[in-house]
């Protein structure tokens, strides 16, 4: 059984995506803060998944945090979004993936 619902090699994922995008959603990496696509941007509308196209936020739920990062305050549905605990580094946090794909989000 499938973990989500689209699932492709690393190959086809390296075929669809840029290579920040490849890096950051299937590899977890982090753009540097102030510097992606969408940290700046402030037009109504939502935002979809760059891997598999399903909606994840509202522009209305879009807020500065001050890291250079897009950040929301609520995703467009919770089913959408998946959060797992993260205790590398020496620390706890919580990845926010896409449960459509498994898109790391943040």
């Amino acid at each position: 059984m499938s973990a989500y619902k689209v699932e492709k090699t690393d190959a086809e994922w390296q075929e669809q995506l840029a290579p920040m995008d490849y890096r950051v959603t299937r590899q977890a990496a982090t753009e540097a803060p102030f510097s992606g696509r969408y940290w700046d941007h402030s037009e109504s509308g939502h935002y979809r998944c760059v891997c598999c196209g399903v909606k994840l936020f509202e522009s209305e739920t879009k807020f500065d945090a001050g890291c250079g990062w897009p950040s929301y305050w609520q995703a467009a549905d919770d089913s959408v979004i998946e959060r797992v605990k993260d205790v590398s580094h020496g620390m706890v946090r919580v990845e926010v993936r896409c449960q459509n794909c498994g898109a790391h989000l943040g």
